[in-house]
């Protein structure tokens, strides 16, 4: 059984892989696909964004797809970054971080630094959606993670990706950028929503426990 991963995103792909090893399924990436379209994530949830792509990329591609929405709510940003997560740099909200030299994530991660400078509420939380959808046989399961925390003074750690260096998960000193892969997907909104997705796909019958993909 092949079930398409909608993400271009090397650091997902590998948590996800990495979770759902123990399925006797083969996950495909956007990259293994002969022709990629591109989904808008215009969506004013992670929910609604998720299952946009899920039902996108399923009936393009005529195989099951698991899609996914995740970003990062700040108590004292009144929630954001949010949906605007992966792209907060570019946003008008706090206004723009344009400097070309630094990656997205860097980008991302010191706007966010430089809005929190002197706040002392510094709590957060990440959270993501993640949908299965089958179109052929018209079935769909969703299942939400959060993992609360907050955000660290300055970046630290070279694991992980997005806001993994700024982001300490609750009852760590260390940021999640710190933290052993296996550990991370633990205590990860991702690992909690795959791993609650996993059960339901084993007990609904989709999928079977067998082979590493």
């Amino acid at each position: 059984m092949k079930i398409l991963v909608a993400t271009t995103n090397e650091g997902k792909l590998r948590e996800i892989k990495s979770i759902l090893s123990d399925l006797d399924v083969e996950l495909l990436s956007l990259k293994d696909m002969s022709k990629v379209i591109e989904v808008e994530e215009d969506k004013e949830t992670f929910l609604e964004n998720a299952i946009k792509k899920a039902t996108t990329y399923a009936s393009f591609y005529k195989i099951p797809v698991i899609a996914e929405d995740a970003g990062l709510e700040v108590d004292v940003l009144e929630g954001y970054p949010g949906v605007y997560s992966a792209r907060f740099y570019s946003i008008e909200y706090g206004g723009k971080l344009e400097d070309e030299s630094l990656s997205k994530d860097e980008r991302n991660n010191l706007k966010l630094l430089k809005l929190l400078e002197n706040k002392e509420n510094r709590k957060g939380r990440y959270k993501t959606v993640v949908v299965y959808y089958d179109s052929d046989k018209g079935i769909g399961i969703w299942t939400e993670g959060v993992c609360e925390g907050e955000i660290a003074q300055k970046p630290q750690g070279s694991g992980g990706f997005g806001y993994d260096p700024i982001f300490i998960p609750q009852g760590y000193n260390q940021t999640m950028a710190q933290l052993p892969p296996e550990e991370k997907n633990k205590i990860s909104h991702r690992g909690k929503a795959l791993n609650k997705l996993k059960e339901l796909l084993i007990k609904t019958g989709v999928v079977e426990i067998g082979a590493k993909s």
